[in-house]
């Protein structure tokens, strides 16, 4: 028998649905559903066979549900709720003070671990500059784990996501440095096999429409000067010194950017400078050779 007071799952989920609706998110349903799941300790998947089995809600579960869908309902991201973002294999810990990981950069990873597992030497070294999360170099060290992998942030608000991330997924082969792209790991240059960077891209006048972005992420992951370029003005010059000969850079950027980066790293002396598109066929990500 369901407890005393114990509500309708299915009822519950479509009042979410609704409440998230009226709010503006994006995709209500996933989100009431992953919401229902954090409070009862199951997966999306799991509240969906609860819903076809017909089940309830006690009034403690629903008692905690509540504030979290007041909550997103005034746009903060479901990540933050959860505390969790899914990344490839990983279920990263995220929240204030870092930026969430993206699906898209799940390619622009994909992109850095295809030339990693390219590179003919027994060690290969790959670096994630400013690595936020740490969900790019995470992948890498775990995804090719005979290469070695460094993570470097400045923040030290996102820092200690970082660090937390590195302590859950335990990957070996991953050093962390607190420190600024500009001059970080001297000691590699000339050593790496790949460089790979997710930087702050957004010009300074172009404000985020979605609010979790705009309201949530931390404005350094965010901005990259009046046209969005600054950090990879400075990343073209910090990878060219890291790469040895043959070495791969690889950077998510805006699908506006594809040529104003081009130009940036031909006239900095890079080969081979190549646009990749995403899943909607957008330019998401360059790369190019040292």
């Amino acid at each position: 028998m369901p407890p005393p007071g114990a509500r309708d799952l299915r009822a519950v989920r479509d009042e979410t649905v609704a409440r998230l609706v009226a709010a503006g998110v994006p995709d209500p349903v996933v989100d009431a559903e992953l919401l229902i799941g954090h409070v009862l300790g199951v997966s999306r998947g799991g509240v969906q066979a609860r819903l076809v089995m017909g089940g309830e809600l006690s009034p403690s579960d629903a008692a905690a549900l509540e504030p979290l869908v007041a909550r997103r309902e005034r746009r903060e991201p479901l990540q933050h709720l959860t505390g969790r973002a899914p990344f490839r294999s990983m279920e990263l810990a995220v929240g204030p003070g870092v930026f969430v990981p993206r699906p898209e950069t799940e390619q622009v990873a994909q992109l850095a671990i295809d030339a990693l597992r390219a590179v003919a030497e027994p060690e290969p070294i790959a670096v994630d500059l400013g690595t936020g999360s740490g969900a790019i170099a995470l992948a890498l060290a775990t995804e090719v784990p005979h290469a070695r992998v460094w993570a470097v942030e400045n923040s030290p608000e996102a820092f200690a996501w970082t660090r937390r991330n590195a302590d859950e997924v335990g990957a070996p082969n991953l050093e962390l440095v607190f420190g600024d792209l500009a001059t970080a790991l001297p000691e590699l240059d000339g050593r790496v096999a790949v460089v790979v960077s997710n930087p702050p891209y957004v010009p300074a006048a172009d404000l985020p429409r979605d609010p979790e972005v705009r309201l949530h992420d931390p404005e350094a992951a965010l901005y990259g000067g009046a046209d969005g370029l600054d950090v990879v003005r400075v990343l073209s010059k910090r990878a060219l010194a890291l790469l040895h000969s043959g070495g791969a850079l690889v950077i998510e950027h805006a699908e506006t950017q594809s040529a104003a980066i081009a130009a940036i790293l031909a006239a900095d002396g890079w080969r081979a400078v190549a646009h990749h598109r995403d899943l909607t066929g957008r330019d998401r990500a360059t790369t190019a050779l040292r």
